[in-house]
This record gives structure tokens, sequence and C-alpha cells, in this order.
């Protein structure tokens, strides 16, 4: 069961009006070994969606973007990335990828806006592993074992609790992908020493 690790970055926070403009993302085997990176900036489809706010956080501007790929020809990029990283068939369809990111269903719905708006066929299921779930689940389990929690369950707040930190103050798709890959691998790795008490 492959985990594919996702960050978009957007002109703006409605998904269907605003568009995607960059995709960060990592696959990542059962044991939550990296298999493949992958990176593109995206030119957006309705550039008077851009908002002046969106770019104060990705730090992306319409210039940044002259030279980038159509949202058409970046999603045929991402999925032939997926599938050559899976040796997959470019017919097959990829039902068993599990999605992952932090507050995921928001990448899916602006992933899921622009495949229907390109008529272009979802290829995954609905499968999705939600970093910030998982958070309200550990931070629980911290609390029981008197330690420590992070402040929020912002990707920031779980990062810096693991001593993980971005390199610049604004947001990058795949640098996110990969800070959230690492808070996964991070719980995942608690998850295996967690014993529970057996029914006597």
């Amino acid at each position: 069961m492959p985990y594919l690790i996702l960050d978009l970055e957007m002109s703006g926070q409605e998904a269907g009006y605003h568009d995607i403009i960059q995709i960060g993302a990592l696959l990542a085997d059962n044991d939550w070994k990296v298999l493949s990176k992958f990176e593109t900036l995206v030119y957006p489809d309705n550039e008077e969606t851009f908002s002046s706010y969106s770019e104060k956080v990705h730090g992306i501007s319409l210039e940044d973007l002259e030279d980038a790929p159509s949202s058409y020809d970046a999603l045929e990029d991402f999925e032939t990335w997926i599938r050559k990283t899976l040796r997959r068939d470019s017919h097959e369809r990829l039902h068993d990828v599990v999605i992952c990111g932090q507050s995921v269903i928001n990448d899916i719905n602006f992933l899921k806006a622009t495949y229907d708006d390109l008529n272009i066929d979802w290829p995954f299921s609905f499968k999705l592993v939600d970093l910030m779930s998982i958070s309200v689940l550990m931070f629980q389990v911290f609390e029981n074992n008197k330690m420590a929690t992070p402040k929020s369950y912002s990707l920031k707040s779980v990062a810096d609790y693991f001593g993980i930190y971005r390199k610049d103050t604004t947001h990058n798709a795949l640098e996110d992908a990969d800070i959230t890959y690492q808070c996964f691998k991070k719980y995942f790795e608690l998850a295996k020493q967690a014993k529970l008490p057996t029914n006597s």
C-alpha cells in the first residue's frame, strides 16, 4: 500500500474557484521509506483569481509562473511520475494509493476540482490519512504519559516538536510535503513502541 504525501499551494482558498499553482509530493512504501519526490509549479487557469494574500503565504508571484506548465500538463506529469515510480501501466487505476497530508481533505478537494474542470478521469480512491487527525489522537497519548505536547495541531507546531524546521518563512509545496512526511514517520515510529494492556 503506497503512501502519497501531498501538499499544494493555491492562488486562493476556495476549491473550484482558485487554482493550484504548485504541487509537491513524495511517494513512500509500507515502511515509510521514500521512493521518489515530485515538484512542479503550475500556471493558473484563471489569472484573475490570483490573490495577494496567497502570494504572501507561498511567495510565488504570477511572474514566477510565466514558464510553468498548464494545469493539464502538470497533472499529466504528476500521474506519470506516480505510475513510473510504482511501475504501473498508464491505464491502471491508483485505488490502492493512500493520499496523506496535513488537513489533506483540502488538498484533495482542490485536486479533484481541477481534475473535474479539465475532464480528466480521477485515478485515485478516497483513501486518506490526515496528519491533523493523527495529532489529535497522539496528543492524548502524550498527555496520558505525562509528556509535553506541541502547542497546536498546525504542521509547524508538530514539526517543531519533533525538531523538524522549515528552511524559509514562506510555504513551498515540496518542502511542506517533506516536513509532513517526516512528522508521519515520527508518529508511526512511536506507534510501533506503544503497547496496550492485555485483557486478563
